[in-house]
């Protein structure tokens, strides 16, 4: 797009920011003040995002979406960020996940019937991959899916189904012909979770969080229409998604987040510089103190200093990644280096707090620990996670290896 209509569009959505968005979810202008933010705020908010399409900014308008080119969806999220302000959430395996896979893969029905559920909020997905003896494994999967008229009868299990319990729909991966090789017997197929013979179960993980659960399928009716792809076709499909799930997994890790960046003002003779701080040491700074205005452990600022230029690094990659992409192709393997990098750096930046907070660090409950030391401990704990969800680091290097470096088998 030229410029002049990239400029047009931010000053469209500044106008729509600010004419639309809730004071209280954004930052006040002058003169305003900024009330404590309702449901009815969020709500509202919601609302007029869904309808402008901008909970899914790149979908085709008639799927719900904006229909907004590459760079217009850029403008959108920079001025969002600008207002202090966010797209409210929609269901986020149906986002990041099965709804770049319906749209190169999935029929006209199948694309009318599900992208603007997601796009609305209307149905919450989850993801039905992982089973207890097909792990990292995928390929060996038995969940089975027999045609019977015009449904599919499913038996079987899944594991780490993440938010399972809060969803509507799953995405799943069964086998339809148990004879082919592991790779060419699986089929990609959407049901309802309220279907008859489908039980959900809560697994509490040791951060005391209840992300993940097992689900059982005992003879689930699932309309034949709702097939993704061709019969046996699957594998092909459950890869693409992985690339996406691995992409979005890149952007940030759950565990421990990042926090807002505070500022601070540093003099000189001449001027007023802006210096930005960063989160960790703000976090780490009434734990260890000062000493001439720095960090008093020489040895934490070292491994923050070392942490803020490999996340520097890691965001310019992203972005450059993000770049060379505009051709329009999909996540390639490289979404690997992503998440395995990503990975790691949360969990060192989940070590990284627990050494500054030191005994704080060890509180679980009570009054003596603050919420924020509490949460702290359960996100280091959760953190350890991120090296197995979304497929291990193992696999991440065996694809990197095979795929990135072309290294022989």
């Amino acid at each position: 797009m030229p410029p002049e209509a990239i400029d047009s569009f931010r000053e469209e959505v500044r106008a729509f920011i600010d004419a639309n968005c809730p004071v209280s979810l954004r930052n006040p202008r002058d003169g305003e003040t900024k009330p404590a933010a309702t449901q009815a705020d969020y709500d509202r908010w919601r609302d007029i995002m869904i309808e402008r399409g901008f909970t899914t900014p790149e979908w085709p308008k008639e799927y719900g979406g904006g229909g907004l080119s590459k760079p217009e969806a850029r403008v959108l999220q920079q001025e969002l960020a600008a207002a202090g302000t966010y797209a409210p959430g929609v269901s986020f395996f149906g986002l990041a996940m099965l709804g770049p896979v319906l749209l190169e893969f999935g029929n006209e029905e199948q694309k009318a019937e599900h992208l603007p559920k997601i796009s609305n909020g209307q149905v919450q997905w989850c993801q039905g991959y992982s089973e207890p003896g097909a792990g990292s494994d995928l390929a060996s999967l038995q969940t089975r899916a027999v045609r019977d008229g015009d449904h599919y009868i499913i038996n079987g299990s899944k594991i780490w189904t993440t938010n399972a319990h809060h969803s509507d729909w799953i995405f799943c991966l069964v086998r339809t012909d148990p004879d082919a090789a592991k790779h060419d017997g699986i089929s990609f197929i959407l049901f309802d979770l309220k279907s008859p013979g489908v039980t959900v179960s809560p697994i509490q993980l040791i951060s005391g969080q209840s992300d993940f659960c097992q689900v059982f399928f005992e003879d689930v009716r699932a309309e034949a229409k709702n097939l993704v792809g061709p019969l046996n076709g699957g594998w092909t499909i459950a890869k693409r998604l992985l690339q996406h799930e691995r992409a979005m997994l890149s952007g940030g890790m759950p565990g421990v987040g990042a926090g807002p960046a505070a500022k601070k003002k540093s003099k000189s003779k001449k001027k007023v510089i802006e210096q930005p701080r960063s989160a960790l040491a703000e976090q780490a700074r009434p734990y260890v103190g000062e000493q001439d205005g720095r960090l008093a452990d020489a040895a934490l600022r070292d491994r923050i200093a070392q942490h803020e230029m490999d996340s520097l690094c890691f965001g310019l990659s992203l972005r450059r990644s993000a770049e060379s992409a505009k051709s329009g192709q999909g996540p390639s393997a490289a979404t690997s280096m992503f998440k395995l990098y990503m990975s790691e750096m949360n969990k060192r930046r989940a070590e990284i707090t627990m050494s500054a907070m030191g005994a704080a660090g060890l509180g679980w409950s009570g009054e003596a620990f603050s919420a924020t030391e509490r949460a702290n401990t359960r996100g280091w704990l959760r953190s350890k996670g991120n090296s197995i969800e979304g497929g291990t680091s193992e696999v991440q290097l065996n694809i990197i290896a095979k795929r990135v470096l072309s290294l022989p088998d």
